[in-house]
């Protein structure tokens, strides 16, 4: 079981905050599970940077969960992502995006469609040079 120790030099006040914030990330990041098209891994990866600020126990079960808690430890640990998730990463992520800009989206919403494929490229760019494992 891994485990890193938090940091909770903060007031009960921002520890709470801190907290309420994780466990909204985490939800979402549980929804992700479920539906397809919605991340998991990034809601959990900062889920953990607030639970880092709150909760040792919640940190620990984000970091060792058996679906995501993989993902987490590579990311948070500076070890990379595998080719697969980054496949699916890309693959996902255009699909998604080319739907909403060529039929969610209505035509005269062109600044939009440009924040979505200006946002979708930074992610991909930045998802290309994560670290390959």
């Amino acid at each position: 079981m891994k485990s890193h120790i938090v940091k909770k030099k903060s007031s009960l006040i921002q520890r709470y905050f801190w907290l309420l914030l994780g466990l909204t990330f985490s939800g979402i990041g549980m929804v992700g599970v479920i539906v397809p098209g919605l991340p998991t891994t990034i809601f959990m990866i900062l889920a953990i940077g607030c639970f880092y600020r709150s909760s040792q126990r919640l940190y620990n079960w984000v970091i060792n969960h058996k679906i995501f808690g993989q993902h987490v430890r590579n990311y948070i640990e500076d070890r990379g992502m595998p080719k697969k998730a980054k496949y699916s990463a890309f693959l996902l992520m255009w699909t998604f995006v080319i739907f909403a800009v060529t039929f969610a989206i209505p035509g005269d919403m062109v600044i939009v469609k440009g924040i979505i494929l200006i946002a979708a490229a930074t992610g991909s760019g930045y998802i290309y040079n994560l670290r390959t494992i």
